[in-house]
């Protein structure tokens, strides 16, 4: 006997955190798949899911973003999970359900991206400076992160061997030329 051969999806950890997102208590039957679909309303709606306190702040944290060219999408929960890794998944719910979209999911201690146009190692770099504590200041970091172009190293590495490349040429044609001026040189010596 043979199990399948393809997993039709990865399964995702949606704390129950994410409840207070939205107010909602989570021991309702399909408790946690309610409090998903209200944040995903919430983020439909204006691009943020989060507690009243920080949603005008974030929506003008979305509106920057928009303006630098990203698409982001932010989940606040107001309380950590047990562990970090529910974030990612958090994040992977709300993008899938908006194509293109970046998402930062965010708890007071960890944060979770997810993007389909940004590379991972960005976001991760992004996330390490999201975790302030401050859903306002981490999701403004985020943004300066991901916006910031990174250093071309292809260019500096092509620089770098042109440069050597010409060196060595020129180095080469300098050696020629001594050596044709040693023997011309030695020829009028010798010839008188």
């Amino acid at each position: 006997m043979t199990g399948p051969h393809v997993i039709p999806f990865l399964p995702a950890y949606i704390p129950v955190e994410v409840c207070d997102t939205v107010g909602m208590d989570s021991a309702q039957p399909d408790g946690v798949a309610k409090c998903m679909v209200a944040v995903q309303a919430d983020v439909r709606d204006d691009g943020v899911s989060a507690p009243a306190a920080d949603v005008e702040a974030l929506r003008q944290v979305v509106s920057d973003a928009r303006q630098e060219g990203v698409d982001l999408k932010i989940v606040v929960l107001p309380a950590n999970p047990a562990i970090d890794t529910p974030l990612r998944d958090i994040a992977t719910e709300v993008g899938q359900a908006n194509p293109g979209a970046t998402v930062l999911a965010l708890s007071p201690s960890f944060a979770g991206t997810y993007s389909p146009t940004i590379d991972r190692v960005t976001l991760e770099a992004g996330q390490d400076v999201a975790k302030t504590g401050d859903p306002v200041l981490s999701a403004k970091n985020f943004v300066s992160e991901i916006s910031t172009p990174d250093f071309p190293w292809t260019a500096l590495t092509i620089a770098l061997v042109v440069g050597v490349a010409g060196a060595a040429a020129l180095t080469r044609l300098l050696q020629r030329r001594s050596k044709q001026l040693t023997r011309s040189e030695a020829s009028s010596v010798s010839s008188q």
